[in-house]
C-alpha cells in the first residue's frame, strides 16, 4: 500500500482544483506576432521562439520590392471618395473622360474556346458539381490556348503565377506526359490545403512550390532556374488585379533583362545539351541560310486568366506609361479600376441563386479551396443600385468593360514595348465565367515552337 504525503493527499481530495485554479490565475494575451491568437503572459518569451507568425530567414529569390514598380511622385490622395459619392457632372466627366481615350480600341476581342484532350475524362465525370464542370472547362480551355501557340513542349520551366492548388500545373503536366526536362514552378503567398503538385512523382518533371508573393519574387535567384536555364513559360487562371502585373514585370523586366545582361550561355550551347546529332545539324543548316543569329528571349511565352480588375494598383499597374500618353493619371486609373466592377455586378440575383452560392462559399473554405468564385456577382459599394440613376444597368456594364479594355490595353503596350508580340481573347463562355478573357504574349522573334527552346 502506497502512501502519500500531504500535498498530494490535499490534490486527490480536491480532484485537482487547486491546480486549476492555478492555471485560471495565469493572465493569456494577444501575441504580439499574430493577434488571431493567445498566449499565456509568463510563456511569452518561449512562445515567440516558436510561433508560426514569426519571421522566418528571406529565401535568396527574396528581394524586396523587385517587382513593385516605381513609386509615382503624384500618389492617389487619401481623401478620394467613392464613386458613389460622386454628383452625377463628376461621373459623367469621367465616363467621358473613359470613352475619348477608348476611341479605336477594338472592343469586340476574338473568340478563342479551346479544349484539350488530357481533360476529355475529368470533363465528363458525371460526379463534377457546377462548380468543378466550370473551373475544367476553363482549365482545359487555357491548356487549348497555351498548346495553340506552341508553347507545350518538352525542355521547359512553366511559372504558375498564382498558383493556389496547383491545378493548372497539374494539367500541364498530364498533357506533356512523359516529356523530357519538364519543370513547374508553383507562386502563392498563402499557405495553401488540399494541394495537388504534391502527388507527381514522374521522373521527368520537377514540381517546386514557393511560398511568396510575386511584389518580391526574383527568378533569377531560383536554383532550378539558374541551374537548369530552360525557357520559362509563364501561365495562370485568374489572376486577380495587381498580381497580373506584378508577374508580368517579374518575368518581362525583372528576369528577361537580366538575363539578357548577364549575357548567359549562348543558346547554340544549350541546344546541344538537350539535342540529338541529327537535330543539331538540321539547326546548323537553319543558322547558315539565315546567316545572323537569332536572339531569343529567355521567356518562352506567357498566358494569363485575366480576374478582378478593380483590385488593380496605380503603383504597380505597368501600363502607366500608355495611361499618361492618353492624358490621363493615378486619380482617373482609381475610378476606372473601380468603375471595372460595373461589368460583372450588373445582373441581379434570384434568392435561390444568392442562396445557392452561399452555399458554394461555404462549401470552398470548409475544403480550403482558393479558387475564385467567378462566375459570381459582386454587389459592392460600387454596383448599380449605390449609383446616379442616369445610366441603366446595361450602360454601366458596358462602361465597366471598357475600363477592363483600356486597363488591359495599357499591358498590351507594355509587353509591345519590351519586345512582345501580346493578344487579347475570349477564352470562354461568359455563361461560364464573366472574367473570360485570356492574355497571351509571345517574344517577337519566336514564329515556331522551337524559336523559344
Amino acid at each position: 500500500m502506497r502512501l502519500f504525503c500531504g500535498k498530494e493527499e490535499a490534490v486527490l481530495q480536491d480532484g485537482g482544483g487547486s491546480r486549476k485554479k492555478e492555471e485560471n490565475a495565469r493572465k493569456r494575451i494577444l501575441c504580439p506576432l499574430d493577434p488571431k491568437h493567445t498566449v499565456y503572459e509568463d510563456q511569452l518569451a518561449k512562445h515567440l521562439k516558436k510561433c508560426n507568425s514569426r519571421e522566418k530567414p528571406k529565401p535568396d529569390f527574396f528581394i524586396q520590392d523587385i517587382n513593385a514598380g516605381l513609386k509615382d511622385e503624384t500618389e492617389i490622395p487619401d481623401q478620394l471618395v467613392p464613386i458613389s459619392s460622386l454628383s452625377e457632372e463628376q461621373l459623367e466627366n469621367l465616363i467621358k473622360k473613359l470613352r475619348k481615350a477608348s476611341e479605336g480600341l477594338n472592343c469586340t476581342l476574338k473568340d478563342q474556346i479551346m479544349s484539350h484532350p488530357a481533360l476529355h475524362d475529368a470533363l465528363n465525370d458525371p460526379k463534377n458539381g457546377d462548380s468543378a464542370a466550370k473551373h475544367l472547362k476553363q482549365q482545359a480551355s487555357i491548356l487549348g490556348n497555351i498548346e495553340n501557340l506552341k508553347l507545350l513542349g518538352p525542355r521547359r520551366c512553366f511559372v504558375e503565377f498564382g498558383a493556389g492548388k496547383g491545378k493548372l500545373s497539374h494539367w500541364v503536366d498530364i498533357a506533356l506526359k512523359d516529356a523530357e526536362k519538364v519543370h513547374f514552378i508553383l507562386v502563392e503567398k498563402v499557405t495553401t490545403r488540399f494541394k495537388v503538385d504534391g502527388k507527381h512523382r514522374k521522373k521527368n518533371s520537377v514540381f517546386e512550390r514557393l511560398q511568396i508573393d510575386i511584389q518580391h519574387l526574383c527568378l533569377n535567384k531560383i536554383p532550378l532556374l539558374s541551374k537548369e536555364k530552360l525557357p520559362v513559360v509563364g501561365i495562370g487562371k485568374h489572376l486577380c488585379g495587381v498580381a497580373t502585373d506584378l508577374a508580368l514585370r517579374c518575368l518581362v523586366e525583372t528576369y528577361a533583362a537580366s538575363c539578357e545582361e548577364r549575357n548567359e550561355e549562348p543558346l547554340a550551347k544549350r541546344i546541344k545539351n538537350d539535342k540529338t546529332e541529327k537535330e543539331i545539324n538540321t539547326l546548323a543548316k537553319e543558322g547558315n541560310e539565315k546567316k545572323t543569329p537569332e536572339k531569343r528571349s529567355p521567356v518562352a511565352g506567357i498566358v494569363i486568366a485575366l480576374c478582378c480588375h478593380h483590385r488593380c494598383d496605380w503603383r504597380h499597374y505597368v501600363g502607366k506609361e500608355y495611361f499618361r500618353a492618353l492624358g490621363l493619371g493615378a486619380v482617373d486609373f482609381h475610378y476606372f479600376q473601380r468603375m471595372s466592377s460595373w461589368a460583372t455586378c450588373g445582373m441581379r440575383k434570384t434568392t435561390l441563386e444568392a442562396s445557392n452560392s452561399s452555399t458554394k462559399r461555404r462549401d470552398k473554405q470548409n475544403d480550403g479551396s482558393e479558387e475564385h468564385d467567378d462566375g459570381g456577382y459582386r454587389i459592392t459599394d460600387d454596383s448599380p443600385e449605390g449609383l446616379p440613376g442616369f445610366l441603366t444597368v446595361e450602360e454601366k456594364k458596358k462602361i465597366g468593360h471598357l475600363c477592363k479594355l483600356l486597363i488591359d490595353q495599357g499591358r498590351i503596350k507594355y509587353l509591345q514595348q519590351k519586345g512582345f508580340s501580346p493578344a487579347l481573347q475570349y477564352y470562354i463562355d461568359p455563361l461560364v465565367s464573366l472574367e473570360n478573357v485570356l492574355l497571351t504574349a509571345l517574344p517577337n522573334h519566336s514564329s515556331s515552337p522551337e524559336a523559344s527552346v
